[in-house]
């Protein structure tokens, strides 16, 4: 998603586990290439740590479709799934999070600096959006309470 500031542009890339609804790889940068979302990817393997099969949704953006992306996805035999042209409904989950942060955080404010728009973009996803903000999707917990909540109830079935 694009960010406006007062010294120019910035890309958000966000990688979310649909399970838990939680933001577990993102990259910010001034340009939109492959490398922003390269690195979201790469935060969201290290971070997550996925098993082979697991189904990777993008949507068709020329990032998503370069070799390296898929040469990432297909190392780690992950399987690529992409929306069909033209269609936002098809990557709903991922576009509901940038229009909640655009109306939480970024219109609320101009901002005036690149590195400011980072510094609070970082800190709404690590200490708000997946700590605390709650899901009606979820129970009405954050993705870090129903994972925790999910963890519990696994323990208590299988121990």
């Amino acid at each position: 998603t694009y960010i406006w500031t007062m010294q120019g542009w910035l890309y958000l890339a966000s990688v979310m586990d649909l399970f838990s609804r939680k933001i577990v790889g993102w990259s910010i940068g001034v340009t939109m290439k492959k490398e922003l979302t390269l690195e979201a990817l790469k935060q969201a393997i290290m971070l997550r740590e996925p098993g082979e099969g697991l189904v990777h949704h993008s949507d068709r953006g020329s990032q998503y479709c370069s070799n390296e992306y898929n040469e990432l996805l297909n190392e780690r035999k992950m399987k690529g799934s992409m929306s069909r042209k033209g269609d936002p409904y098809d990557n709903a989950c991922i576009e509901s999070f940038h229009a909640t942060i655009k109306k939480e955080l970024i219109y609320r404010y101009k901002w005036e600096t690149r590195e400011g728009a980072i510094k609070a973009i970082r800190h709404y996803i690590n200490q708000f959006y997946n700590t605390r903000r709650r899901h009606s999707t979820l129970g009405y917990l954050s993705p870090v309470d129903f994972e925790q909540a999910c963890s519990k109830s696994r323990l208590l079935v299988t121990g």
